[in-house]
C-alpha cells in the first residue's frame, strides 16, 4: 500500500519578516514573520495535518516543503 501525500510550500524571508505560504488548492497567503510567527503558523499547519518534509536556506531565506497525507 503506496502514501499519497498532497504538498505544499513556506518561505521566510526572516530580515524581512515576510512570511509566504502556498497550498495545493492555488490558494497563498502572507503574513508578518518573527520567530514567533514562524513558530505559529507551522503549529497552525501541522494542526491540519501538515508536516515539514524538507527544509533549504541561504542567505536571509528559509523555504520548507510541507506534505499531508490523503489516505
Amino acid at each position: 500500500m503506496s502514501s499519497r501525500w498532497e504538498y505544499a510550500t513556506l518561505e521566510w524571508i526572516w530580515d524581512h519578516d515576510a512570511l509566504r505560504c502556498n497550498l495545493p488548492d492555488g490558494s497563498e497567503f502572507r503574513e508578518q514573520g518573527s520567530y514567533a510567527q514562524v513558530v505559529a503558523l507551522l503549529t497552525r499547519l501541522g494542526e491540519d495535518g501538515w508536516e515539514v518534509s524538507a527544509c533549504t536556506a541561504a542567505g536571509n531565506w528559509l523555504f520548507w516543503t510541507l506534505r499531508r497525507s490523503l489516505d
